[in-house]
């Protein structure tokens, strides 16, 4: 008889209400002593440990949660902190952990990157003059924890070698096989005392095999491996990959581990399995819910494929789990009492996934009759929800249906277009502008949540609107920037926002998500067909352009990126939905520029990142982001200036459709990669504007003006000026109104100096 586990990958580690956020927060703030900080943080990590216990998961994670970033963990375990930041070795302490993640007045912050093709962010590793060793065992201490406080031996789980070292920097591709001989033996210490303290169960994570890696890199993992399976005998090693379909299929799975943990989600992992096998000798653990979205699933279906994969392999033993951690999604849906119960009914968050997990493998193991009532209660929500009314809007399919090439082609091309946008516009050499947001005060944020309990009237809440806006036009004119923003005053978010506009959406109460730090966002729901309903940021915008003579942009969130940026449904073409997107924006475009606004931002900080893990399947979704996109803007005149923005990514990677866009202007956030995307633009030629932000606006520090002329200089020695233009990296939403203040006075003095030294040059 197959004997069924039932297992978690990792579960969100940002508490049901964010109470993980708010601590964070008020121990930077320091209104909160380290001591309470730790309680709080504690009492979160054990509350998530006896809830999956509760609810029945065999193989409970430990080591997935974080005070920050699970990257970073693993770089400050294995010794490596930035020579910039005071470290005297042994167990890196709080405050040198949260400043290489935050920066401090002296030191930049480690740069900030994708979690593969996800929302989450994590802390690039810096490698260079490292010296790699294991500063504290931090997986043994968290599987005691659970020992002692529950009683549960847990599986701990590890960022694997393989990934860590494709992820990080400051190394050649030369010495890979050099730094996997020397981090192995720390993993294998960890492992050792694990041993020695009774884990049977440890489970590696290397979503790294989901891309194109080299045989070399695949042959040095199996050394590495092999090095780890002889030293520590008695561990159960769970090499889990997700997020995509093995590439390399044959070489992983037959890595000496006990168990493969596969995507059955997003890597059609069975027919891989049907075509070459699964080894005899090996654990499958079997990703069969989605861990990366929202909706209940269908547990047939899903009970049909676990029958059909338990006689395809020769294996006493499965393993039932998400396709990935659970980070990516909300805890639980038991807060959403405000939804629509047949779309409440439609859903699943992190709780309800552990409990589907737990129904599987009872069905799989007792048989469909030991969990007909959930099955049948499973059916009739899926019914309710599928067929209910929002799901469909025929006119919207017919537009989608009826669109050519034609459909996204502005006609003018850039070279004329620049030409009469500089004439209009009558900007300076080296223009200055923000990227959007400004900073979201306490005062702001606690008036938005009286008026959605209905404290205060729409006339009222509307006025604080404007007097924040008219005051930071005010402080943009004063500090004499040269494009201004409005700032985003009454948006919670620059996706959940367009959700609550939009036909087809809907939104969530405690739907929060980690995005990087103590960042969460709030994921809105497709339902149903999207379509434009009503204006959404044309009087807030037209209100702010009223106030000055200088242009104010307009601001929108690009159809990509709020498609990767929701929850989407399955039984709906991702590229149709994408294209609902696109003709509900350019409405709003239109909108916008017939009231005025002649500089129109569409920000796709999320294109990068919805890239397929596969290198090969790249094309259709580049093609689709780049049509969407210019879908969007298709209908603008000439003169009308449109910008996009982009966050931390590897640019390189998709330098040709940034380009292929044919936005005239592109912010790109690049301060924390210390201006390493310039070598993309030094071997590329690109013709249209950009700016290469200058500054970090995740960090509270306030950039000096020799670093601001260092960074400008820098990009100017590789991008002509008449080019270029000056702002920081990303919005500034998070910050502080005195350090926003005081970075953009810098920025805008630094772009006055350097103006004049163009001048003062020999022609």
């Amino acid at each position: 008889m197959t004997t069924i586990i039932s297992s978690n990958l990792g579960y969100p580690r940002i508490g049901e209400k964010r109470q993980w956020k708010y601590a964070l927060e008020q121990y930077w703030n320091q209104t909160i002593s380290q001591e309470e900080f730790i309680r709080q943080t504690d009492q979160i990590r054990l509350d998530n440990l006896k809830k999956q216990k509760y609810i029945g998961i065999d193989l409970i994670p430990t080591g997935d949660f974080s005070f920050y970033d699970h990257v970073l963990d693993t770089s400050v375990m294995f010794g490596i902190v930035p020579k910039r930041f005071p470290y005297q070795g042994g167990k890196v302490d709080l405050d040198t952990y949260f400043s290489i993640a935050r920066g401090t007045k002296d030191a930049v912050a480690s740069e900030i990157t994708k979690w593969f093709n996800t929302n989450y962010h994590y802390i690039v590793p810096e490698l260079q003059d490292a010296s790699l060793t294991l500063t504290s065992n931090r997986p043994l201490e968290l599987f005691k924890e659970a020992k002692e406080q529950f009683g549960i031996h847990t599986k701990p789980v590890l960022l694997g070698p393989i990934t860590f070292l494709q992820l990080a920097k400051g190394y050649k591709e030369s010495d890979f096989g050099k730094l996997l001989e020397a981090l192995t033996p720390l993993y294998i210490q960890i492992l050792q005392e694990l041993q020695e303290e009774g884990a049977t169960w440890v489970q590696i994570d290397e979503p790294i095999f989901a891309t194109n890696l080299s045989d070399e890199v695949l042959h040095d993992a199996h050394l590495a491996y092999e090095k780890i399976r002889e030293a520590a005998p008695g561990i159960q090693l769970l090499l889990q990959t997700y997020f995509g379909k093995v590439t390399n299929y044959k070489e992983v799975v037959s890595l000496p581990v006990k168990a493969i943990g596969l995507d059955f989600i997003l890597g059609d992992a069975f027919s891989q399995i049907k075509a070459y096998g699964f080894p005899k000798d090996k654990v499958l653990a079997a990703g069969i819910i989605n861990g990366r979205n929202v909706w209940r699933t269908d547990l047939n279906k899903s009970l049909q494929l676990l029958e059909e994969i338990k006689q395809a392999i020769e294996s006493e033993t499965i393993i039932i789990q998400p396709s990935s951690s659970l980070l990516h999604v909300p805890v639980t849906k038991r807060l959403e009492t405000e939804l629509d119960p047949i779309i409440q009914g439609g859903l699943s968050f992190a709780d309800e996934k552990l409990v589907e997990i737990v129904t599987l493998a009872k069905g799989l193991e007792y048989g469909k009759e030991a969990i007909q009532q959930d099955l049948e209660n499973n059916t009739q929500s899926l019914i309710q929800f599928n067929q209910s009314a929002f799901k469909r809007n025929e006119q919207v399919q017919k537009d989608v249906e009826e669109l050519t090439k034609d459909s996204a082609d502005r006609g003018l091309s850039f070279v004329d277009r620049i030409a009469l946008q500089k004439r209009r516009l009558k900007l300076p050499v080296l223009p200055t502008t923000t990227i959007g947001s400004l900073p979201q005060t306490k005062e702001l944020k606690e008036t938005r949540t009286r008026y959605r309990k209905g404290e205060i009237s729409v006339t009222d809440y509307e006025h604080f609107i404007q007097q924040l806006i008219k005051k930071w036009i005010k402080i943009q004119e004063d500090l004499e920037l040269d494009v201004l923003v409005h700032g985003e005053f009454e948006r919670t978010d620059m996706v959940e926002y367009f959700g609550e506009k939009l036909e087809g959406f809907v939104v969530t109460k405690f739907g929060w998500v980690q995005s990087y730090g103590s960042r969460c966002v709030k994921p809105p729901l497709v339902v149903g067909d999207v379509s434009f309903d009503q204006p959404m940021t044309v009087k807030e915008t037209v209100y702010a352009q009223s106030l000055t003579d200088k242009p104010v942009k307009g601001m929108l969130t690009g159809p990509t990126t709020i498609l990767n940026w929701s929850f989407v449904p399955d039984d709906i073409p991702r590229v149709t939905i994408l294209n609902q997107v696109a003709l509900a924006l350019k409405k709003e475009v239109e909108l916008l520029e017939e009231n005025g606004i002649k500089i129109i931002q569409i920000d796709e900080p999320a294109l990068r990142e919805g890239l397929p893990l596969d290198r090969n399947t790249w094309q259709n979704y580049l093609e689709s982001a780049v049509y969407a996109f210019r879908l969007t803007t298709s209908s603008v005149q000439p003169d009308t200036q449109i910008h996009t923005h982009m966050c931390y990514s590897n640019f390189q990677d998709i330098f040709e459709t940034i380009d292929q866009l044919d936005a005239d202007v592109i912010s790109i956030e690049t301060s924390r990669s210390h201006g390493e995307l310039l070598s993309t633009f030094k071997e590329n030629t690109y013709k249209k504007d950009i700016g290469l932000g200058v500054y970090d606006i995740h960090s509270p520090r306030i950039p000096s003006s020799q670093e601001l002329n260092h960074n400008i200089e820098n990009a100017l020695s590789i991008i002509p000026a008449e080019q270029f233009w000056i702002n920081p990296d990303c919005g500034l939403k998070t910050r502080k109104t005195n350090e926003t203040i005081s970075a953009l006075k810098v920025m805008v003095q630094a772009a006055k100096e350097l103006r004049q030294s163009l001048l003062l040059q020999p022609k």
